[in-house]
């Protein structure tokens, strides 16, 4: 079964499986943290390889199928455990975003019985690149590091950072993260800062995960787990707010919210075709203001203008008026 059937498809926007598609399924009821053994792990691949034209459609050219399929075979003990709904909405939103579920770029965790695509703050940075940043600067502050951040100050002045000169345990405690842009005609973006409060703030307002760890007395949330991690991200999140981002950077904004809140995520990823067409416009769309932007190097030239000439009379009409005189 190369291609979604309307069943599964279906299946898949309801969350309505109990058992992965052509797949026995004790593999996706298992709970706990037992080791899932190499046959159900080789199981779930086989299943997953049925939808490679899927994959093939959604992954963009610099990413073939091998390279994602060897990130996804790390993570089958989490996938078993997963309903196949959740395991293949996360992972195809993951491949229509063109990121790789390596750990750096992005992770497919299990919250209960469904997974859920988180894309890192690497994930945000190369997304961004890929449309208008020349690079993304996304750097943790310690205790002991010379910081000074003026908000009001001029581009360049704003923002000072030299690590401590010192192994990185000794450097003390995380106590801000900051992020900006560097655009490729070589201007500089405001810097986001964020600190610890900053950043508690966002969990405890936004994360449903965190929240639902917290009411149920676990300390097994991503917040939990990754804080610092999490925390760079959210400052990579506070750039659009002073960076004009391309359309499929919101759409992952989009899709990672929705994971948090339990929904869909594969439906707030690019189309591949329509990520195409909206690529097409935007180049279109920058092309248009640059040019707007550059002087004209030659006048404009005037439309050609038919000149005006006596209308011609017919045959006819002279033979009738050389016999009326």
């Amino acid at each position: 079964m190369a291609k979604l059937s309307l069943k599964d498809k279906v299946f898949i926007a309801t969350g309505a499986v109990s058992g992965p598609v052509g797949v026995p399924e004790q593999v996706a009821d298992l709970k706990g943290d037992e080791q899932v053994n190499p046959p159900m792990n080789k199981t779930v691949m086989e299943w997953l390889e049925r939808y490679n034209t899927e994959f093939d459609e959604a992954l963009p050219r610099h990413i073939d199928r091998s390279t994602f399929f060897a990130a996804v075979r790390a993570i089958l003990p989490v996938l078993a455990r997963c309903t196949p709904a959740s395991a293949l909405d996360a992972l195809l939103a993951c491949a229509r975003f063109g990121l790789v579920p390596d750990g750096r770029h992005a992770v497919i965790i299990r919250e209960g019985d469904k997974a859920r695509f988180i894309p890192m703050a690497q994930g945000y940075v190369e997304l961004m690149c890929r449309a208008d940043a020349q690079s993304v600067v996304v750097e943790v502050v310690r205790e002991h590091d010379h910081f000074k951040w003026v908000p009001t100050a001029p581009l360049g002045q704003d923002l000072e950072h030299v690590p401590a000169r010192a192994l990185r345990s000794q450097r003390g405690e995380v106590t801000h993260v900051y992020a900006f842009v560097w655009f490729k005609n070589g201007q500089r973006s405001r810097a986001v800062v964020l600190d610890r409060e900053d950043a508690e703030e966002i969990r405890d307002l936004h994360s449903r995960a965190y929240q639902e760890a917290v009411a149920e007395g676990r300390e097994d949330s991503f917040w939990h787990r990754f804080f610092i991690q999490m925390w760079m991200k959210s400052a990579v999140r506070r750039l659009p707010k002073s960076v004009r981002m391309s359309a499929e950077v919101v759409a992952l904004m989009k899709a990672d919210d929705a994971g948090d809140a339990g929904e869909m995520q594969s439906y707030h990823a690019p189309d591949p075709e329509a990520a195409q067409l909206l690529a097409e416009a935007e180049a279109a769309s920058r092309a248009a203001e640059a040019s707007q932007d550059r002087p004209a190097l030659t006048p404009a030239r005037r439309l050609p203008v038919k000149r005006w000439q006596p209308r011609r009379r017919s045959r006819r009409a002279r033979r009738g008026r050389s016999r009326a005189a």
